[in-house]
């Protein structure tokens, strides 16, 4: 340790080395706030000016002792930053952010009152252009309006309109679903609904499918098997089931 032998202090509250007020100070057997160091200062100036031979290693470690004491008493004495919570802001940095957005808003208040006085009082869209719903608005119309705008439309239309294709929906017959369900019996010698009419292209067929079987159900030529609810219908030859068959029934109706 660091000493400045042949030299002691005395002050109010301390008398010694003042190497061992160092030591009391840091184990805090000593409260530094009532050591006044101007008075060590001035008692060691006045101790090296009365020596006849100054020795450059006892001026050194009394510096470093003197600073050491100087460095303790300035943390003692400073205020310590407060203690914030997890996630609070500091407030230096929330005046500066405001302080950054003052002045932005200063030089936009500045830069339209230049255009103000320049006449200058259009200024560009930044955000897009609303989009409004179109409304027709008939409340000034009258009938007698409306009766000429249809007289003047079906002036100005074609006399004659030719029709080159017409188009018409697919017709779907019970009588082909039965032709259709007696040839796969024919073959596979059973059929399962949800695979009869897997290739249906419309709720129609399906439908008319349906139909199909409740008739060949209603003959006995078929049978229906349904092992749970909800699930897939197992199509099977009935009683007047005949293999040479040639399909033709007397439907109670034919769509």
């Amino acid at each position: 340790m660091l000493s400045t032998p042949g030299y002691t202090i005395q002050i109010e509250i301390f008398q010694g080395p003042l190497d061992l007020l160092l030591e009391l100070i840091e184990h805090s057997e000593l409260d530094i706030t009532k050591v006044a160091l101007a008075e060590i200062t001035d008692q060691y100036l006045e101790y090296i000016h009365g020596m006849d031979d100054r020795s450059l290693e006892e001026i050194a470690a009394f510096l470093v002792i003197a600073s050491r004491l100087l460095q303790i008493k300035s943390e003692v004495l400073l205020p310590r930053p407060p203690l914030r919570e997890p996630g609070e802001e500091d407030p230096g940095d929330a005046l500066a952010r405001q302080l950054v957005a003052y002045k932005k808003y200063k030089q936009v208040a500045i830069l339209l009152s230049e255009r103000e006085a320049a006449g200058l009082r259009s200024f560009v869209r930044v955000a897009a252009q609303p989009t409004m719903d179109p409304q027709l608005d008939l409340g000034g119309l009258t009938l007698a309006d409306l009766h000429e705008a249809m007289v003047e439309a079906l002036l100005n239309a074609p006399r004659q309109v030719h029709l080159e294709q017409s188009v018409r929906a697919p017709q779907v017959r019970i009588r082909d679903k039965i032709h259709s369900l007696i040839n796969a019996l024919k073959k596979i010698g059973k059929v399962s609904f949800r695979k009869f009419i897997h290739n249906a292209r419309s709720r129609l067929e399906v439908v008319v499918s349906f139909l199909a079987v409740l008739e060949l159900i209603k003959q006995d030529q078929v049978k229906a098997n349904q092992e749970t609810l909800f699930a897939d219908i197992e199509l099977t030859p009935g009683e007047a089931w005949s293999r040479d068959q040639s399909g033709e029934f007397d439907l109670e109706f034919e769509e």
